[in-house]
């Protein structure tokens, strides 16, 4: 990759839109992300000075990539036009190529770009019919008439199992759902929970009628709605009661009555006694003033909640859709990765709100500080099954690996007995080791049904299995010594062209090896930017970046699915990134590396569009590894991660010798990497500035806690 040249050429420079090389295919500007990525106010991206497709040119490193994994993709504006503001000016190549061609190149680019957006829809939209469920007939009462299911609050589905496309992800499973607890549903990415809570949402899974379900899926849409009445507006009930009300009084005043015709306004002034009355019950003077107290819970300023919603970006709408859902109260609320687009002062903030939740909730979530501290139950999926434990996550930890231990011992049981029985060479001394291990689980299944039989739905009794444990496990490689300080900002300010709402000033801060940072506070205060001042990927505005020569920088950006490039697979992508391979085949030196980091090998030749987002991640951390980095920055690296990953992860970090900077909603992850004091900071970016707490992340995390529990229970 290119080196990263360097002038005396300030933030300010900027590069006129009409002087660019029309030869360059336009690439995602990584500055112009990061400009929106702080902004409290999120407004819409202006759009850029043309549409028009570029024809390719030769792959060209940015700052960005110089020392990281995550090359630039093809869907923004040009990177060209929006860095040159930080980098100094670079002459364009002088390419002469023939009109005809630029036409023909034009031409097949447009058309590839269109097949990798249709791939990618197609690899990510919800489709119902995809789905199989088979239900035990005795479930199929909850999809009975209407007064049977009254008085029903509990969701109990026996033995039914789900296919996705032919996968199985449940097998004759079974569940019950008990009205006002709280569940943890847990198991590793891509075994069917996110699948469970859409067929429950989707009444696919057969919940009972009177049980109104929501599940969070999906950012709310933008328009002309303010934050705060798009929360409102998710009670129907209200904004209708409300509706009525107003034609009503239109009516009680006399407008487009007659006035001899003192009737209507007789019913009129009735009904609108009666829908007071309605609304006085529904709690209407107070449901402004709840849903501004959500909004605030989970980050939104005054200023933020009176903005329309079309004026935020994608994680600050799903935070809206999340106060819809818990403005509204459903019977049963369904949560997928809640705390993803939150920053840790808002995922304490949903804790302490969720723990005072009255009705039922079932949450999927990797984050297992939130569930210890949220749930009051958990169900496993695993091996096909739902299990479920009572207690929170380090309940369900104990539990589980007593029963891991328990299985295993059956299963060394009758392995041992089996091996006998074949040295005898008697087909009829293995079939009645068999049966006799058959007879002791069928005999235990009985115990543990409440009516003393196995169902007659049950699958068939089978012999004890071993327990298939899921294991993950990261590495990065020990770095090369260098000399300190490997990395500086002295006396830094930064702001960004056109963005007089925000600007860091007077960052003063170093890195060296075995240093270990937590970055932490709201989101939009500058945490990103800071991140991005380290890696030299933005210009400071004023003051000075200092980095040793040899430093080599791993980074993992929250947003780099938006990096990938899309159509190649992982083995390809890593070869072209990391080219120089040992080994016979530098292939399956490739597909080694991604088997280390838990990406299944089926996948290594899978385009990344076809990915799920945990897999996305892995293949980006095999790329941080092969670089061989002595610093790692990292920006919310647990998003798309399930928890043995994130396990994985902090002991891989435990491990690496380098210097860490971290940025994460994940209280668990940054205990693990900030627990030895001596080496550890907490770097509280806040009101433009950036200043060192003194005192460890659980002294932090407790005083936000204490003001926090102050809030809610107000």
């Amino acid at each position: 990759m290119g080196k990263k040249k360097t002038n005396d050429a300030g933030p300010s420079t900027k590069a006129k839109a009409g002087s660019k090389d029309p030869t360059k295919k336009e690439k995602l500007s990584v500055s112009a992300m990061l400009a929106n990525m702080d902004d409290k106010a999120e407004k819409p991206k202006k759009g850029s000075s043309t549409n028009k497709p570029k024809p390719k040119a030769a792959p060209k490193a940015s700052a960005y990539t110089d020392d990281i994994d995550l090359p630039p993709s093809d869907d923004d504006e040009s990177e060209e036009e929006l860095e040159e503001k930080h980098r100094p000016d670079v002459k364009p190549l002088e390419v002469s190529i023939a009109e005809k061609e630029l036409k023909k190149r034009e031409k097949k680019d447009i058309i590839a770009a269109h097949v990798a957006e249709q791939a990618k829809k197609e690899a990510l939209k919800d489709d119902h019919d995809a789905f199989t469920v088979v239900i035990g007939s005795r479930a199929s009462v909850l999809d009975g008439d209407d007064g049977a299911d009254a008085n029903v609050k509990d969701i109990t589905i026996e033995n039914f199992s789900v296919s996705a496309r032919g996968k199985e992800l449940l097998k004759n499973a079974s569940v019950k759902i008990s009205h006002g607890k709280r569940y943890g549903l847990v198991g590793p990415n891509g075994m069917g929970k996110s699948t469970l809570l859409k067929l429950l949402a989707w009444r696919k899974i057969p919940v009972p009628k009177n049980i109104d379900v929501l599940l969070v899926e999906q950012e709310v849409v933008g328009d002309d709605k303010t934050a705060l009445e798009a929360v409102v507006s998710a009670n129907i009930e209200l904004v209708k009661v409300r509706q009525e009300v107003a034609d009503l009084q239109n009516v009680a005043s006399g407008e487009g009555v007659d006035k001899d015709d003192t009737n209507e306004e007789d019913d009129a002034g009735e009904k609108l006694a009666e829908l007071y009355e309605q609304l006085q019950l529904m709690g209407s003077d107070a449901a402004e003033s709840q849903a501004s107290k959500i909004l605030a819970g989970l980050g939104f300023t005054k200023d933020m909640q009176v903005r329309p919603t079309k004026s935020f970006s994608g994680g600050w709408r799903m935070r809206i859709s999340l106060a819809r859902a818990l403005f509204v109260q459903p019977t049963l609320l369904l949560l997928d990765e809640p705390t993803n687009h939150l920053d840790l002062r808002a995922v304490l903030w949903l804790e302490e709100y969720l723990c005072r939740w009255k009705k039922t909730l079932v949450v999927v979530s990797h984050d297992k500080d939130f569930l210890n501290t949220v749930c009051s139950a958990i169900i496993h999926l695993h091996d096909w099954k739902l299990h479920l434990y009572n207690g929170n996550f380090d309940a369900f930890e104990t539990a589980y690996e007593q029963r891991r231990r328990e299985v295993n011992k059956k299963y060394d049981t009758y392995d041992k007995q089996m091996k006998a029985a074949r040295r005898t060479g008697s087909k009829a001394q293995q079939d009645k080791v068999k049966d006799r291990a058959k007879f002791a689980a069928a005999k235990e299944a009985s115990k543990s049904k409440s009516k003393g039989k196995v169902d007659e739905d049950e699958a068939q009794v089978e012999v004890p299995h071993k327990w298939r444990d899921y294991n993950v496990e990261f590495h990065f490689p020990e770095p090369t010594e260098l000399t300190p300080p490997l990395l500086q900002l002295i006396e830094v300010s930064f702001s960004y062209p056109n963005r007089e709402d925000f600007r860091l000033s007077d960052v003063d801060v170093g890195i060296d090896m075995g240093t270990r940072v937590a970055i932490v506070g709201p989101n939009g205060a500058g945490k990103s930017t800071l991140l991005n001042l380290l890696a030299g990927d933005l210009v400071p505005s004023v003051g000075e970046a200092r980095k040793s020569q040899k430093l080599r920088i791993g980074r993992y950006s929250q947003h780099f699915v938006d990096l990938l490039t899309m159509d190649e697979t992982p083995v390809q992508y890593l070869l072209r990134l990391h080219p120089d391979q040992e080994g016979f085949s530098k292939q399956e030196a490739v597909r080694a590396q991604l088997g280390k980091f838990g990406l299944p090998s089926h996948n290594h030749l899978t385009p990344i569009v076809k990915l799920s987002g945990g897999q996305k991640a892995r293949v980006v951390f095999t790329s941080i590894s092969m670089s061989k980095p002595h610093i790692l920055l990292l920006d919310e690296p647990t998003n798309h991660l399930d928890m043995q990953s994130i396990d994985a992860l902090a002991d891989a970090l435990d491990e690496f010798t380098g210097g860490v900077v971290l940025v994460s909603h994940d209280s668990r992850l940054i205990s693990s990497v900030c627990d030895d004091e001596e080496r550890s900071q907490i770097w509280i970016v806040e009101d433009g500035t950036v200043r060192k707490f003194p005192g460890t992340f659980e002294d932090y995390k407790e005083d936000l806690v204490k003001e926090i529990k102050a809030e809610v229970d107000d």
